[in-house]
């Protein structure tokens, strides 16, 4: 029989050993967490998530700083470059384009031109571009229904030649742009989940516009991915192709450098990007022919129309630019 005393001892023991026995197997588990959480911070310190927020003309904005002065950008899809207000190049401090410099005085905008500027500084979150070309247009006053809804016009656009290099991620339900600040980066954009989501690759075109093949009414056609159109709008001639009855309405439609159009309406009963499956309603109709360019606009399949940020909002449309990949939910 062991004494009282020897028992506790073997105790004692017996409870230092497992102690230190659990100490040992917690290590490993300890600084695997810490090499996960650390892996994690360095993942998200590739990336700037910048919140935007919702014009009431159904425009993403995202805050920029050009020269140190804040600025509000359209987040425009369907814009290969990136540009601001004319009216407002002295507030910015724009420098012209140097007489040696490779890059060209001007340059050509839908059916009209638009001049050259340098902005020394331009800042989206963390994130800053040095010497950024931006092209100054005439972004118009606001139109009659914007100012009935006292809905400010913006100071520019973030376009294309700034969201492709960055291998931007556009979520237009969450209103959320991450860009890399290491292009090239090989990980995901942070707090993106696919899951429950369809997706279909882009095609980039000559003009750094991003399309994608889709059906209407079962008819093949190719749709602009446009964030900057605030609802989807098909080309005319596409709808008079496909036969399908369309309405007056009073709303008129505006684009850089082009004659405001007017807007007719048309019910679609069919609707599909890839193989999402888009809800058929009501969409714009408009002479696109302005916008859009041969082989494009005469292409196989031709040129159908500009998915607009209402379809994107409504499906949470998520746009990958450095994949080149539309995702919508299911």
């Amino acid at each position: 029989m062991v004494s009282s005393a020897a028992s506790m001892l073997i105790a004692v023991a017996s409870l230092l050993r497992k102690t230190l026995a659990l100490l040992i197997l917690s290590l490993p588990i300890l600084d695997v967490a810490a090499a996960n959480q650390a892996a994690k911070k360095a993942e998200a310190a590739e990336f700037q998530v910048l919140p935007l927020i919702r014009s009431r003309q159904n425009h993403l904005l995202v805050r920029a700083l050009v020269n140190g002065q804040e600025a509000w950008l359209t987040v425009d899809s369907g814009s290969p470059i990136s540009a601001i207000s004319i009216s407002r190049r002295e507030h910015f401090h724009l420098a012209g384009i140097a007489l040696n410099s490779d890059l060209p005085a001007r340059v050509q905008v839908n059916e009209g031109f638009g001049n050259m500027a340098i902005a020394r500084s331009f800042r989206l979150g963390a994130l800053t571009l040095l010497d950024e070309p931006l092209v100054m247009l005439n972004l118009k006053s606001p139109s009659p229904a914007s100012r009935l809804i006292n809905d400010e016009p913006v100071d520019g656009i973030l376009g294309t030649d700034i969201l492709l290099p960055l291998e931007a991620v556009l979520d237009c339900r969450a209103q959320t742009l991450i860009l890399k600040m290491n292009p090239g980066h090989p990980g995901q954009a942070p707090g993106v989940d696919y899951r429950g989501y369809n997706s279909v690759k882009l095609q980039l075109s000559a003009g750094a516009n991003l399309y994608v093949n889709g059906s209407i009414n079962g008819i093949p056609g190719k749709l602009m991915i446009d964030t900057g159109a605030p609802v989807t709008i098909l080309h005319h001639a596409f709808v008079q192709q496909i036969h399908v009855a369309t309405r007056r309405t009073r709303i008129v439609s505006t684009a850089i450098n082009l004659k405001d159009q007017g807007v007719r309406v048309a019910t679609i009963q069919k609707f599909s990007l890839g193989s999402i499956r888009i809800r058929g309603g009501m969409v714009g109709v408009s002479d696109l022919g302005g916008l859009i360019h041969s082989p494009l606009l005469n292409g196989s399949p031709p040129f159908a129309g500009l998915l607009g940020g209402e379809i994107l909002d409504r499906d949470h449309g998520i746009i990958d630019f450095g994949t080149r990949t539309l995702y919508m939910q299911k």
